[in-house]
């Protein structure tokens, strides 16, 4: 007796589907599961941010154009850090920038309830985020250093799984402890913090780094020639470009997109979290399988392009108010679009660089995304509060739109330069 043709087909496509998952991470070596450790433990704290805006507007009462300076001074803090990061990093290593800043964060999320006013908040915001971005380009050169060449698109992708499934685990979590207490927030991310530098340090104390990675293939913008200045780099600053613009629209999912839940649809915090955590959830579950089949079939730039266009159509999704699965559906389009952009930014802009100006270079780029933080919230509830979220998310689409024919550009580009 045999099973019915359509129960066949269906275990043979669950079967090829859980193999493609696991080709999906053959070959990553045992350092890059380490740091994506470390990361996973790091970002499960990630409670402050999603939270941050929703916290200022019903905990202390602040004013639309107030909590949007304050995230201001989050991106102030964000854009200095990165460059002070990438700098410290070229000068004393990742290892030690990121250790120091993991440790050094944990008195400042400790204390930061305590401040309640407008001005000590930012004040401490910008202290906090200084301190914390520090770590972002370390980190990347660390990926770097420890990913086999021809995976290191994939270990990019391993980390930022880490992040988001930390991402799906924090918000849920954060959402849980608000409906206690605020404070909760903040203690839970100077424990993650610590826990994270504990594990770091055991695991990579005495560990040695990969020698300098080697040209694999074309689109990977390995240098040959003279060392280039990552601030004097054309084309780079032009990518970099439109990275500060992209993540302007992108990363409004961190400010304005939970005070839209909040006030367009009444969510309670709960249901904020869980909708934020569905994005990390996504991410967990199909972003290594979704790279690993798109970057030896399509070009850099042709990733490029589709991922940022499905970012821009998930927030032209918005407008339309079909509901919570409709909710659920638009951020399932914008986690896809995240997939197909972010980890190939990181492999740019690392493959750019020589060795020994790694941190230089994605500090620069780390420095685009921070740059963006420094306005796009502040842009963000100017927009919302004076022309309503609707003309917010439009704006949002149409500028993720033409950031991908603008990546699609410069990586072609960059390509005539290898």
């Amino acid at each position: 007796m045999y099973p019915a043709k359509g129960t066949v087909n269906l275990f043979t496509i669950l079967k090829a589907l859980i193999k493609l998952y696991i080709n999906s991470y053959k070959g990553l070596s045992p350092a890059a599961w380490l740091l994506a450790l470390v990361m996973l433990i790091n970002r499960t704290g990630s409670m402050v941010i999603p939270f941050l805006g929703i916290y200022m507007s019903s905990e202390l009462n602040f004013s639309k154009p107030q909590i949007g300076m304050v995230l201001g001074c989050f991106g102030l803090g964000s854009v200095c850090g990165s460059w002070l990061g990438g700098w410290l990093t070229d000068k004393f290593g990742n290892f030690k920038v990121q250790v120091w800043s993991q440790i050094l964060v944990i008195p400042l999320f400790l204390v930061l309830p305590n401040f309640r006013t407008f001005e000590g908040l930012a004040l401490m915001i910008f202290l906090l985020t200084l301190v914390a971005d520090t770590f972002r380009p370390a980190n990347s050169v660390s990926v770097a250093r420890y990913a086999k060449p021809e995976n290191i698109t994939r270990a990019y992708s391993l980390n930022r799984m880490a992040v988001n499934l930390g991402f799906s685990i924090g918000p849920a979590l954060g959402g849980f402890l608000a409906t206690i207490s605020y404070d909760w927030i903040f203690y839970g991310n100077a424990i993650a913090a610590g826990v994270a530098a504990v594990v770091f340090i055991y695991f990579f104390r005495n560990r040695k780094a990969r020698t300098e990675p080697k040209e694999y293939k074309k689109e990977q913008f390995v240098e040959e020639g003279p060392v280039r200045n990552a601030y004097k780099d054309g084309l780079f600053i032009v990518f970099n470009i439109l990275c500060c613009f992209f993540s302007m629209a992108f990363f409004q999912l961190l400010s304005t997109l939970p005070l839209y839940y909040k006030e367009a649809h009444q969510l309670l915090p709960d249901q904020i979290g869980l909708l934020l955590g569905f994005s990390g959830f996504v991410i967990v579950l199909f972003e290594m399988i979704l790279v690993h089949v798109v970057e030896h079939r399509f070009s850099v730039r042709q990733i490029m392009l589709w991922g940022t266009a499905i970012a821009g159509v998930s927030y032209l999704m918005l407008p339309l108010d079909l509901g919570m699965t409709w909710l659920f559906l638009a951020m399932f389009m914008l986690s896809t679009g995240e997939m197909l952009s972010l980890p190939f930014m990181a492999t740019v802009s690392i493959s750019r660089a020589s060795k020994s100006n790694q941190g230089a270079y994605m500090g620069f780029n780390s420095l685009a995304f921070a740059m963006a933080n420094v306005f796009s919230a502040y842009l963000g509830t100017y927009i919302a509060e004076h022309y309503g979220y609707n003309t917010l998310w439009i704006g949002n689409g149409t500028v993720l739109m033409i950031c991908a024919i603008g990546f699609y550009w410069i990586i072609s580009k960059m390509n005539k330069e290898v």
